[in-house]
Protein backbone atom coordinates (compact mmCIF):
# COMPACT_ATOMS: atom_id res chain seq x y z
CA UNK A 1 0.00 0.00 0.00
CA UNK A 2 1.31 3.12 -0.96
CA UNK A 3 0.80 5.75 1.51
CA UNK A 4 1.92 9.79 1.95
CA UNK A 5 5.45 8.34 3.70
CA UNK A 6 6.19 7.30 -0.16
CA UNK A 7 6.29 11.06 -1.33
CA UNK A 8 7.04 13.50 1.34
CA UNK A 9 7.95 17.33 0.97
CA UNK A 10 11.51 18.84 1.81
CA UNK A 11 10.57 21.92 4.17
CA UNK A 12 13.56 23.37 2.63
CA UNK A 13 11.85 23.61 -1.03
CA UNK A 14 9.03 24.93 0.51
CA UNK A 15 10.56 27.24 2.52
CA UNK A 16 12.35 28.85 -0.25
CA UNK A 17 8.97 29.05 -2.80
CA UNK A 18 7.10 30.39 0.21
CA UNK A 19 10.09 33.68 0.32
CA UNK A 20 9.49 34.14 -3.43
CA UNK A 21 5.96 34.54 -4.03
CA UNK A 22 3.29 33.57 -1.59
CA UNK A 23 0.50 33.05 -4.37
CA UNK A 24 2.84 30.38 -6.11
CA UNK A 25 3.41 28.82 -3.04
CA UNK A 26 -0.32 28.67 -1.87
CA UNK A 27 -0.84 26.79 -5.34
CA UNK A 28 2.34 24.55 -4.64
CA UNK A 29 1.42 23.99 -0.96
CA UNK A 30 -2.19 22.70 -2.09
CA UNK A 31 -0.49 19.75 -4.71
CA UNK A 32 1.62 19.27 -1.67
CA UNK A 33 -1.94 18.59 0.11
CA UNK A 34 -2.58 16.08 -2.21
CA UNK A 35 0.26 14.34 -2.36
CA UNK A 36 2.09 15.85 -4.80
CA UNK A 37 5.79 16.81 -3.55
CA UNK A 38 7.64 19.56 -5.23
CA UNK A 39 11.33 19.04 -6.28
CA UNK A 40 14.56 20.76 -7.06
CA UNK A 41 17.10 18.63 -8.16
CA UNK A 42 15.07 17.50 -11.34
CA UNK A 43 15.55 19.00 -14.92
CA UNK A 44 12.68 19.11 -17.53
CA UNK A 45 12.68 19.33 -21.10
CA UNK A 46 9.57 20.25 -23.37
CA UNK A 47 9.28 18.91 -27.24
CA UNK A 48 6.81 20.57 -29.37
CA UNK A 49 5.88 17.93 -31.26
CA UNK A 50 5.86 13.70 -30.95
CA UNK A 51 7.95 13.24 -33.55
CA UNK A 52 10.85 15.40 -31.70
CA UNK A 53 10.65 13.55 -28.71
CA UNK A 54 9.96 9.96 -30.73
CA UNK A 55 13.88 8.92 -31.01
CA UNK A 56 14.44 10.51 -27.81
CA UNK A 57 12.13 8.04 -25.84
CA UNK A 58 13.83 4.81 -28.15
CA UNK A 59 17.34 5.61 -27.02
CA UNK A 60 16.41 5.99 -23.82
CA UNK A 61 14.58 2.59 -23.19
CA UNK A 62 17.78 0.79 -25.01
CA UNK A 63 19.45 2.22 -21.84
CA UNK A 64 17.17 0.69 -18.93
CA UNK A 65 18.92 -1.79 -16.84
CA UNK A 66 16.76 -2.23 -14.30
CA UNK A 67 12.70 -1.13 -14.88
CA UNK A 68 10.40 0.08 -17.50
CA UNK A 69 7.11 0.97 -16.42
CA UNK A 70 5.13 2.24 -19.72
CA UNK A 71 0.85 4.03 -18.89
CA UNK A 72 -1.46 5.14 -21.87
CA UNK A 73 -4.68 5.60 -22.76
CA UNK A 74 -4.11 4.42 -26.36
CA UNK A 75 -1.49 1.91 -27.83
CA UNK A 76 -1.50 1.18 -31.60
CA UNK A 77 0.32 -1.12 -33.56
CA UNK A 78 2.47 0.35 -36.31
CA UNK A 79 5.64 1.95 -36.33
CA UNK A 80 5.82 3.77 -33.31
CA UNK A 81 4.59 0.76 -30.66
CA UNK A 82 6.45 -1.47 -32.77
CA UNK A 83 9.75 0.30 -32.06
CA UNK A 84 9.04 0.44 -28.31
CA UNK A 85 7.77 -2.77 -28.64
CA UNK A 86 11.11 -4.41 -30.09
CA UNK A 87 12.99 -2.88 -27.10
CA UNK A 88 10.93 -4.24 -24.50
CA UNK A 89 11.13 -7.48 -25.80
CA UNK A 90 14.84 -7.32 -25.75
CA UNK A 91 14.96 -6.38 -22.24
CA UNK A 92 12.61 -8.74 -21.11
CA UNK A 93 15.68 -11.27 -22.51
CA UNK A 94 18.40 -9.25 -20.31
CA UNK A 95 15.95 -9.93 -17.14
CA UNK A 96 14.27 -6.06 -17.25
CA UNK A 97 11.64 -5.91 -14.96
CA UNK A 98 8.57 -4.37 -18.09
CA UNK A 99 5.58 -3.43 -17.25
CA UNK A 100 2.67 -2.24 -19.08
CA UNK A 101 -0.79 -0.52 -18.59
CA UNK A 102 -3.29 0.67 -21.12
CA UNK A 103 -6.75 1.63 -20.78
CA UNK A 104 -9.54 -0.97 -22.47
CA UNK A 105 -11.65 1.88 -23.85
CA UNK A 106 -8.78 3.78 -25.12
CA UNK A 107 -7.03 0.98 -27.04
CA UNK A 108 -10.56 -0.87 -27.86
CA UNK A 109 -10.10 0.03 -31.50
CA UNK A 110 -6.56 -0.19 -32.15
CA UNK A 111 -5.75 -3.63 -30.17
CA UNK A 112 -7.26 -6.91 -30.73
CA UNK A 113 -8.80 -7.94 -27.00
CA UNK A 114 -6.91 -10.50 -25.93
CA UNK A 115 -3.25 -8.62 -26.73
CA UNK A 116 -2.54 -8.73 -23.25
CA UNK A 117 -1.99 -12.30 -23.21
CA UNK A 118 0.79 -11.90 -26.51
CA UNK A 119 2.51 -9.31 -24.14
CA UNK A 120 2.11 -11.59 -20.64
CA UNK A 121 3.67 -14.67 -23.12
CA UNK A 122 6.49 -12.51 -24.09
CA UNK A 123 7.54 -11.81 -20.45
CA UNK A 124 5.55 -7.98 -20.28
CA UNK A 125 3.97 -7.87 -17.26
CA UNK A 126 0.64 -6.42 -18.63
CA UNK A 127 -2.46 -4.64 -16.82
CA UNK A 128 -5.74 -3.66 -18.83
CA UNK A 129 -7.06 -1.16 -17.23
CA UNK A 130 -11.11 -1.05 -16.19
CA UNK A 131 -12.05 -3.46 -18.84
CA UNK A 132 -15.45 -3.08 -20.95
CA UNK A 133 -17.97 -4.75 -18.64
CA UNK A 134 -21.45 -5.75 -20.89
CA UNK A 135 -23.16 -4.11 -17.91
CA UNK A 136 -23.33 -0.50 -17.26
CA UNK A 137 -21.81 0.79 -14.16
CA UNK A 138 -20.84 4.28 -13.68
CA UNK A 139 -16.82 2.89 -12.59
CA UNK A 140 -17.06 2.48 -16.94
CA UNK A 141 -16.83 6.18 -17.01
CA UNK A 142 -13.43 6.23 -14.70
CA UNK A 143 -10.62 5.70 -17.60
CA UNK A 144 -6.70 6.09 -17.50
CA UNK A 145 -6.01 8.83 -19.56
CA UNK A 146 -2.55 9.19 -18.75
CA UNK A 147 0.90 9.11 -20.42
CA UNK A 148 3.61 7.89 -18.69
CA UNK A 149 6.79 6.31 -19.50
CA UNK A 150 9.44 5.86 -16.29
CA UNK A 151 12.80 4.20 -17.12
CA UNK A 152 15.19 2.93 -14.15
CA UNK A 153 13.05 5.48 -11.61
CA UNK A 154 15.79 8.62 -13.46
CA UNK A 155 13.77 9.35 -16.86
CA UNK A 156 10.03 10.39 -17.24
CA UNK A 157 8.21 10.88 -20.29
CA UNK A 158 4.67 12.26 -20.59
CA UNK A 159 2.70 14.54 -22.34
CA UNK A 160 0.01 14.37 -24.77
CA UNK A 161 1.31 11.91 -27.12
CA UNK A 162 -0.04 8.05 -27.04
CA UNK A 163 1.41 5.47 -28.77
CA UNK A 164 0.06 5.50 -31.96
CA UNK A 165 1.55 6.76 -35.24
CA UNK A 166 -0.23 9.84 -36.15
CA UNK A 167 1.27 11.38 -33.04
CA UNK A 168 4.31 11.49 -34.60
CA UNK A 169 3.17 12.07 -37.73
CA UNK A 170 3.97 9.28 -39.94
CA UNK A 171 0.51 8.68 -40.12
CA UNK A 172 -2.30 11.64 -41.10
CA UNK A 173 -5.52 11.38 -39.21
CA UNK A 174 -6.69 15.42 -39.27
CA UNK A 175 -4.08 17.03 -40.93
CA UNK A 176 -0.81 17.90 -39.10
CA UNK A 177 -0.90 16.65 -35.63
CA UNK A 178 0.38 19.31 -33.08
CA UNK A 179 0.94 17.74 -29.54
CA UNK A 180 4.06 17.72 -27.27
CA UNK A 181 6.01 15.42 -24.83
CA UNK A 182 7.96 16.20 -21.61
CA UNK A 183 10.87 14.10 -20.20
CA UNK A 184 12.05 14.34 -16.46
CA UNK A 185 14.69 13.37 -14.94
CA UNK A 186 16.12 13.49 -10.91
CA UNK A 187 14.28 13.12 -8.26
CA UNK A 188 10.63 14.26 -9.67
CA UNK A 189 10.49 10.89 -10.86
CA UNK A 190 9.69 9.35 -7.86
CA UNK A 191 6.19 10.92 -8.48
CA UNK A 192 5.15 9.25 -11.84
CA UNK A 193 6.68 6.22 -10.74
CA UNK A 194 4.64 6.23 -7.69
CA UNK A 195 1.73 7.31 -9.87
CA UNK A 196 2.07 4.18 -12.22
CA UNK A 197 2.55 1.59 -8.83
CA UNK A 198 -0.16 3.19 -7.31
CA UNK A 199 -2.44 1.98 -10.51
CA UNK A 200 -0.97 -1.51 -10.56
CA UNK A 201 -1.11 -2.31 -7.19
CA UNK A 202 -4.48 -1.96 -7.54
CA UNK A 203 -4.77 -4.97 -9.63
CA UNK A 204 -1.79 -6.34 -8.48
CA UNK A 205 -1.28 -6.60 -4.46
CA UNK A 206 1.70 -7.72 -3.96
CA UNK A 207 4.18 -6.56 -1.53
CA UNK A 208 7.28 -4.97 -3.26
CA UNK A 209 10.34 -2.72 -2.07
CA UNK A 210 9.48 0.67 -3.25
CA UNK A 211 13.15 1.73 -2.17
CA UNK A 212 14.34 -0.23 -5.85
CA UNK A 213 12.55 1.77 -8.17
CA UNK A 214 13.97 5.61 -6.54
CA UNK A 215 16.01 7.97 -8.45
CA UNK A 216 19.69 7.27 -8.19
CA UNK A 217 21.10 10.41 -10.43
CA UNK A 218 22.06 13.60 -9.62
CA UNK A 219 20.38 16.28 -11.69
CA UNK A 220 20.74 20.13 -11.28
CA UNK A 221 18.27 22.58 -12.08
CA UNK A 222 16.95 26.34 -11.40
CA UNK A 223 13.40 25.89 -10.89
CA UNK A 224 10.64 24.32 -9.14
CA UNK A 225 8.88 20.87 -10.55
CA UNK A 226 5.71 19.02 -9.35
CA UNK A 227 4.35 16.25 -11.03
CA UNK A 228 0.86 15.73 -10.36
CA UNK A 229 -1.95 13.12 -11.17
CA UNK A 230 -5.69 13.81 -10.58
CA UNK A 231 -8.09 10.78 -9.81
CA UNK A 232 -12.02 11.08 -10.16
CA UNK A 233 -11.99 8.81 -6.96
CA UNK A 234 -11.07 11.71 -5.09
CA UNK A 235 -12.35 14.63 -3.23
CA UNK A 236 -10.72 17.21 -4.61
CA UNK A 237 -10.50 17.93 -8.31
CA UNK A 238 -6.92 18.91 -9.19
CA UNK A 239 -6.40 19.01 -12.38
CA UNK A 240 -9.49 21.82 -12.46
CA UNK A 241 -8.27 23.57 -9.14
CA UNK A 242 -4.44 23.80 -10.43
CA UNK A 243 -5.94 25.62 -14.02
CA UNK A 244 -7.57 28.01 -11.98
CA UNK A 245 -5.17 28.68 -9.87
CA UNK A 246 -2.80 29.74 -12.86
CA UNK A 247 -5.97 31.57 -14.48
CA UNK A 248 -6.61 33.90 -11.18
CA UNK A 249 -3.00 34.13 -10.46
CA UNK A 250 -2.47 35.25 -13.93
CA UNK A 251 -1.09 39.19 -14.18
CA UNK A 252 0.12 39.68 -17.66
CA UNK A 253 -0.76 36.92 -19.99
CA UNK A 254 -2.26 33.58 -20.20
CA UNK A 255 -1.27 30.96 -23.23
CA UNK A 256 -3.11 27.91 -23.47
CA UNK A 257 -3.67 24.65 -25.64
CA UNK A 258 -6.21 22.87 -25.45
CA UNK A 259 -8.08 20.35 -28.16
CA UNK A 260 -11.63 20.63 -26.55
CA UNK A 261 -12.97 23.68 -24.82
CA UNK A 262 -16.41 22.34 -22.53
CA UNK A 263 -15.87 24.45 -19.62
CA UNK A 264 -18.42 25.46 -16.69
CA UNK A 265 -19.10 28.26 -15.21
CA UNK A 266 -16.21 28.56 -12.67
CA UNK A 267 -14.00 27.98 -15.68
CA UNK A 268 -15.45 30.21 -17.82
CA UNK A 269 -15.81 33.49 -15.42
CA UNK A 270 -12.30 32.76 -13.93
CA UNK A 271 -11.19 33.35 -17.73
CA UNK A 272 -13.40 36.22 -18.24
CA UNK A 273 -12.15 37.83 -15.29
CA UNK A 274 -9.00 37.29 -16.19
CA UNK A 275 -9.37 38.89 -19.24
CA UNK A 276 -10.94 42.09 -17.54
CA UNK A 277 -8.68 42.93 -15.70
CA UNK A 278 -5.89 42.98 -18.37
CA UNK A 279 -4.46 39.43 -19.10
CA UNK A 280 -3.68 38.83 -22.12
CA UNK A 281 -5.38 35.26 -22.44
CA UNK A 282 -5.55 33.58 -25.65
CA UNK A 283 -6.66 29.90 -26.50
CA UNK A 284 -5.45 27.83 -29.43
CA UNK A 285 -8.19 25.05 -30.23
CA UNK A 286 -7.81 22.70 -33.69
CA UNK A 287 -8.31 23.86 -36.78
CA UNK A 288 -9.41 20.23 -38.06
CA UNK A 289 -11.13 18.87 -35.19
CA UNK A 290 -11.00 14.81 -34.38
CA UNK A 291 -14.51 14.67 -33.33
CA UNK A 292 -17.36 17.03 -35.05
CA UNK A 293 -19.94 17.26 -32.28
CA UNK A 294 -17.36 17.97 -29.29
CA UNK A 295 -16.20 20.48 -31.75
CA UNK A 296 -19.91 21.94 -32.01
CA UNK A 297 -19.85 22.27 -28.27
CA UNK A 298 -16.19 23.54 -28.37
CA UNK A 299 -17.42 26.30 -30.85
CA UNK A 300 -20.44 27.48 -28.42
CA UNK A 301 -18.10 28.73 -25.90
CA UNK A 302 -16.51 30.96 -27.87
CA UNK A 303 -18.77 34.35 -28.62
CA UNK A 304 -18.95 34.35 -24.58
CA UNK A 305 -15.08 34.75 -24.77
CA UNK A 306 -14.20 36.74 -27.11
CA UNK A 307 -17.10 39.42 -26.59
CA UNK A 308 -15.31 39.86 -22.90
CA UNK A 309 -11.62 39.79 -24.58
CA UNK A 310 -11.03 36.45 -24.80
CA UNK A 311 -9.17 35.30 -27.90
CA UNK A 312 -9.56 32.30 -29.35
CA UNK A 313 -7.14 30.73 -32.41
CA UNK A 314 -7.58 27.53 -34.43
CA UNK A 315 -4.87 25.81 -35.38
CA UNK A 316 -4.92 26.14 -39.63
CA UNK A 317 -2.33 23.05 -40.23
CA UNK A 318 -5.18 20.33 -38.70
CA UNK A 319 -5.71 18.87 -34.90
CA UNK A 320 -4.27 20.08 -31.18
CA UNK A 321 -3.99 18.02 -29.02
CA UNK A 322 -1.73 19.78 -26.71
CA UNK A 323 -2.79 20.63 -23.22
CA UNK A 324 -0.27 23.28 -22.10
CA UNK A 325 -0.96 26.23 -19.36
CA UNK A 326 1.51 29.00 -19.41
CA UNK A 327 1.74 32.26 -17.20
CA UNK A 328 3.49 35.27 -17.15
CA UNK A 329 7.09 33.56 -17.68
CA UNK A 330 7.19 32.06 -14.22
CA UNK A 331 4.14 29.40 -14.36
CA UNK A 332 3.21 26.35 -16.74
CA UNK A 333 1.71 23.06 -16.63
CA UNK A 334 2.26 19.99 -19.17
CA UNK A 335 0.28 16.85 -19.29
CA UNK A 336 -2.77 14.98 -20.33
CA UNK A 337 -5.74 16.77 -18.84
CA UNK A 338 -7.92 18.34 -21.70
CA UNK A 339 -10.30 21.45 -20.94
CA UNK A 340 -13.48 19.46 -20.89
CA UNK A 341 -15.46 17.29 -18.27
CA UNK A 342 -14.82 14.47 -19.26
CA UNK A 343 -11.06 14.85 -18.42
CA UNK A 344 -11.97 17.25 -15.65
CA UNK A 345 -14.11 15.05 -13.41
CA UNK A 346 -14.32 11.21 -15.41
CA UNK A 347 -9.85 10.58 -15.73
CA UNK A 348 -7.36 9.59 -14.16
CA UNK A 349 -4.70 11.96 -15.99
CA UNK A 350 -1.02 13.51 -14.97
CA UNK A 351 0.48 16.64 -15.68
CA UNK A 352 3.45 18.21 -14.61
CA UNK A 353 3.59 21.99 -12.70
CA UNK A 354 6.41 24.03 -13.00
CA UNK A 355 8.15 27.36 -11.51
CA UNK A 356 10.64 29.25 -13.02
CA UNK A 357 12.22 26.02 -14.79
CA UNK A 358 13.83 27.68 -17.69
CA UNK A 359 12.28 25.46 -20.38
CA UNK A 360 8.82 27.45 -19.98
CA UNK A 361 10.69 30.28 -22.21
CA UNK A 362 10.58 27.45 -24.91
CA UNK A 363 7.13 26.26 -24.16
CA UNK A 364 6.02 29.79 -24.90
CA UNK A 365 8.60 29.76 -27.90
CA UNK A 366 6.11 26.79 -29.00
CA UNK A 367 2.41 28.88 -28.04
CA UNK A 368 3.86 32.06 -30.22
CA UNK A 369 4.97 29.81 -33.51
CA UNK A 370 1.76 28.11 -32.74
CA UNK A 371 -0.26 30.98 -33.24
CA UNK A 372 1.50 32.20 -35.92
CA UNK A 373 -0.08 29.02 -37.91
CA UNK A 374 -3.17 29.65 -36.79
CA UNK A 375 -5.94 31.84 -37.38
CA UNK A 376 -8.09 34.17 -34.95
CA UNK A 377 -11.37 33.38 -35.00
CA UNK A 378 -13.98 36.72 -34.46
CA UNK A 379 -17.56 36.19 -33.26
CA UNK A 380 -19.56 33.00 -34.59
CA UNK A 381 -22.29 34.25 -36.52
CA UNK A 382 -25.03 31.34 -35.84
CA UNK A 383 -29.01 30.66 -36.68
CA UNK A 384 -31.45 29.65 -33.13
CA UNK A 385 -31.28 26.27 -34.94
CA UNK A 386 -27.59 26.11 -34.70
CA UNK A 387 -27.19 27.33 -31.03
CA UNK A 388 -30.28 25.54 -29.91
CA UNK A 389 -28.78 22.58 -30.86
CA UNK A 390 -25.55 23.47 -29.41
CA UNK A 391 -27.28 24.08 -25.97
CA UNK A 392 -28.71 20.19 -26.27
CA UNK A 393 -25.30 18.76 -26.72
CA UNK A 394 -23.99 21.34 -24.04
CA UNK A 395 -26.47 19.53 -21.69
CA UNK A 396 -24.96 15.90 -22.74
CA UNK A 397 -21.35 16.76 -22.73
CA UNK A 398 -20.57 15.03 -19.80
CA UNK A 399 -21.44 11.94 -21.05
CA UNK A 400 -19.55 12.04 -24.54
Amino acid sequence: ILTREHLTQKDNVLAEIKKDNKYIYSDIKYLNNCYYPTYKNSSFKYYPLGDDVYKTMLNELKKAEKFIFLEYFIIDEGIFWHSILDILLQKVKEGVDVRVIYDDIGSVNTLDKKYYKFLRENGIKTVVFNKLSPFLEIFMNYRDHRKILVIDGNVAFSGGINIADEYINVKERYGHWKDNASMVKGEAVWSYTMMFLRTWNSYNRKKEDYENFKPTIKVKSNGYLTPYGTNPLFKEKIGQDVYLNIINHATEYLYIFTPYLIIDSDMTNALILAANRGVDVKIVTPGIPDKKIINMITKSYYDVLIENGVKIYEYTPGFIHSKVFISDDEVATVGTINLDYRSLYHHFECSTYLYKVDEIKNIKKDVINTLEKSKEVKRIKTNVFTRFGQSLLRLIAPLL
